[in-house]
This record gives C-alpha cells, sequence and structure tokens, in this order.
C-alpha cells in the first residue's frame, strides 16, 4: 500500500470514526513496506499532533469545507501541511506525494484542489519567511493554529493554569524521550548503564530510571529477553515509592494496564503477601501477564470491573491500594496525540464522576490504617485535587496525606501536580488518602 494511502487510512479512522491512533496504525501498518513503517509512524503521529493547527488551515484556504464523507482527502491535505512544515522532504516532492496519492484513490477531482491549497500555502510560508511577516494575518493569531490544541483545552487549561498554560501547551507538542526502568530484582542501575552503549543519563526523580538522548529498538537493548528493564516514563515510576511498601502486604493496583506500576510494585516490593491486579479489558490484561513474565514476577490477575466489587473482591481487605483513574489523559498528550483529537470539553465531567466512583467503591476493601494511592495521567484540576476533594467531603474516615520531602511537582491542596518537560517526564498526578483507624 502507498504510504500516504495508508497514512489518510490510519487517519481517516481517527478523524471520523473516533478510533485510536495505535489501534488504527496496528491495522494498517503491516500493508506497507518495511522499510516504509516508520515514515507511516511519523507521518500519523505528526498529522495527529498539529491537525488542529491544520484545521484552522483548511478552513482559511479552502473556499469550502471537505465534506466529512470525503474525510480521506482531508487526511491527505493535512498529511501535505505536515511534510511541508515538518519533515525532510522536498517541498515539490511533498505536494506531489498526496498529490498522486488523490490520483491512485480515483479521487480526480480532489487533484487539483491539493495541488493548489498545498502550493498556496507553500508560497506564503515562503513569503513570511523572507518578509518575517505573519502566513495569514487573519488566522495567525488564532490558538488553535498557534498552539495546535483544540479550543476548549486551552480555555481549561489557560484557566487552571494561568501561569503554565502556555509551556504546558508547548510541551505537549514535542517528542517524548524514550525511558526505561530498570528492574532492581536483576540489575542495578548503575551495572545496567555501564554497559549501556546508547547515550543516556540516570535520572534524578526516579532511582530505577534512565532516559535514552534518542529511541531506538529495545527488543536489542542488553537485557531485554532477560528482563532487566521495561519502558515506563520517570512521572509514572514515582507510584512505588509513594505507596510505601511493606513486606507481607496485600495490594491492590486497581485499573492495571498495561501493567508498568503492577510490575513495579512487585520490583520495588518482591516479598508482599499477594498482589491482586484488575482491568476491564481481557486484551489489555494479556499484555499485563506479558510483561509480567518477561520480567519474572507474578501476581493475581483478574479481569473484572474495579467498581463492581462484587464480582472480585474476597472480603479481605488490602493494606495498600493504587488507583491509577482512568482520565482525559491530558498529561501525555505529546505520546498519545490523538488525545487531541478524540477528547471532548463534556468527556472531563464525565470522567470526574467515573473517578469518584471508582474511589468509593474500593475505599471499602481498603484496611484501616492502610493507604490508597490516587493517580492520573491528566492536568486537569477537575480529574485531579478536585476529584479527591469531593470525596474527602464525603468520606468521613478518609484522610488527605501530603507528599512531602519531594523534589517533584507542584503542591496542590491536595496532592502534587507534575506538567509535562521537554526531554523529561509526563504530566501527571499524585494524592495519597489515609484510612483512619
Amino acid at each position: 500500500m502507498d504510504t500516504r494511502i495508508a497514512a489518510a487510512t490510519v487517519l481517516t479512522a481517527v478523524l471520523r470514526h473516533g478510533q485510536s491512533l495505535t489501534q488504527a496504525l496496528s491495522r494498517v501498518n503491516d500493508k506497507v513496506a518495511a522499510r516504509d513503517q516508520g515514515l507511516l509512524q511519523e507521518l500519523c503521529f505528526g498529522v495527529a499532533r498539529y491537525a488542529p493547527r491544520y484545521e484552522v488551515l483548511a478552513d482559511n484556504l479552502l473556499s469550502k469545507p471537505i465534506k466529512s464523507k470525503e474525510t480521506e482527502i482531508k487526511a491527505l491535505l493535512f498529511l501535505g501541511f505536515y511534510q511541508l512544515e515538518h519533515t525532510r522532504i522536498p517541498d515539490h516532492a511533498a505536494i506531489n506525494s498526496v498529490v498522486e496519492a488523490t490520483k491512485k484513490l480515483k479521487k480526480s477531482w480532489a487533484t487539483g484542489l491539493l495541488n493548489a491549497t498545498l502550493r498556496r500555502f507553500n508560497r506564503e510560508r515562503a513569503l513570511a519567511d523572507e518578509t518575517a511577516a505573519p502566513v495569514a494575518a487573519s488566522y495567525q493569531s488564532d490558538p488553535q493554529f498557534l498552539y495546535a490544541h483544540p479550543q476548549w483545552l486551552i480555555n481549561m487549561l489557560r484557566k487552571a493554569w494561568p501561569n503554565d498554560w502556555q509551556a504546558l501547551l508547548t510541551a505537549n507538542n514535542q517528542h517524548p524521550p524514550l525511558t526505561l526502568r530498570i528492574n532492581q530484582q536483576r540489575i542495578s542501575r548503575a551495572d545496567y548503564s555501564a554497559q549501556f552503549d546508547h547515550p543516556h543519563r540516570l535520572n534524578n526523580l526516579s532511582r530505577q530510571a534512565l532516559t535514552l538522548n534518542k529511541a531506538g529498538d529495545i527488543t536489542g537493548f542488553p537485557g531485554y529477553h532477560e528482563g532487566w528493564f521495561a519502558v515506563q516514563d520517570e512521572a509514572a515510576q514515582l507510584c512505588a515509592d509513594l505507596l510505601d511498601l511493606k513486606p507481607q502486604q496485600r495490594v491492590l493496583d486497581a485499573c492495571c494496564a498495561p501493567g508498568g506500576k503492577t510490575c513495579h510494585i512487585l520490583e520495588q516490593q518482591p516479598a508482599l503477601a499477594e498482589l491482586v491486579a484488575l482491568d476491564v479489558d481481557a486484551q489489555r490484561m494479556a499484555r499485563v501477564e506479558q510483561n509480567l513474565t518477561r520480567l519474572g514476577l507474578q501476581a493475581t490477575l483478574k479481569v473484572a470491573d474495579a467498581g463492581d466489587t462484587a464480582s472480585w473482591w474476597d472480603g479481605q481487605p488490602f493494606e495498600r491500594i493504587l488507583l491509577d483513574a482512568p482520565c482525559s489523559a491530558t498529561g501525555v498528550i505529546r505520546r498519545h496525540p490523538d488525545i487531541k483529537l478524540l477528547r471532548r470539553a463534556d468527556d472531563i465531567a464525565k470522567l470526574a464522576q467515573l473517578q469518584q466512583a471508582l474511589l468509593a467503591a474500593l475505599w471499602p476493601t481498603l484496611a484501616a490504617g492502610g493507604r490508597l494511592l490516587y493517580a492520573t495521567c491528566s492536568v486537569l484540576p477537575r480529574e485531579n485535587e478536585k476529584s479527591v476533594q469531593q470525596f474527602l467531603a464525603d468520606t468521613p474516615d478518609a484522610v488527605h496525606t501530603p507528599i512531602t520531602d519531594v523534589a517533584w511537582g507542584t503542591e496542590r491542596p491536595f496532592g502534587r501536580q507534575l506538567f509535562p518537560q521537554e526531554h523529561g517526564h509526563d504530566g501527571f498526578y499524585y494524592c495519597i488518602l489515609s484510612k483512619q483507624v
């Protein structure tokens, strides 16, 4: 399959049918030549990252919008924009590649349209470079164009973080680093670093984290098959310390897939009495099992809805619970840029309701004196400190335990918030809730 047609197929599945980018890519990836699969991924992720910007461009450069049934053509137009702005492909080749794709799709009506639109855009870009003038004064100040985020999300972030929203938006558009978590049950970070010949640095926030200067094929890294490491962002690695794990504790990982935190808990404290890991999705749970096996770890896995405790809980309390709650994932947009396309403003209130329902359902399973760590990969207070605030107001024996003596994040009235950092960690939120004796 032609690489641009493949990319347009993937992006149509996201833009029109609401599929995740990862899911859509998995269905098409093998249909292109192996040498082009890296380019396919770059094009798809790149267009998803800048799609809100390209929506503004299309609105201003087209005399009338492309019909929804022709989303493939819209995706090809966006591919043209992205190739011109963000790749080393020569301009004429970038334009010609998408024009030729319209011919292969037998969409002759779109051939001239895309050719003219992309050439106009390229002329305006060149003129702007020569004169230092804006590309088009009518829309160059549009926040969606400038920040490549949907307007609703820009508004929420600006309101929530008046001093940080621009840096946050900028960080969301960066390529994320590849960070490893070294399995301390197999090898120390220092020993792994000494034999790891890829340029890297040792992270400061997590004692097990090691970040590469440039991403690579992890299956070729030393110790991959022996379970010496796993891929996990540094911010996500903070949870094991926050749980304050002790030998013979019974621990619950309530929404565990894909299992990074599950594995880290077992690496951190191998003498647990039991770790019960839940997820509602059987396919995702299969990935958890694969990760545990490669790392040489064991847990009790249950495919179940964490909120439906009657279907899985045996009545024996847990001393520790990790609730990595379903959320908007607005802290990991740089890893999943399709979030910009799939999320809607009204999703946030619905997610907050789900988070509070999960907190309420799981709280009775926590032992007196136990600790529940509430975590999200969101940067929106409505899903984080506001959800916790509501839960505390509704739950007399729940107490907020401040996270102190740490060098990361921003202290909030409840918990701590991390923002995504260029060349650093993702956006994340943690809050410790303790149960009164």
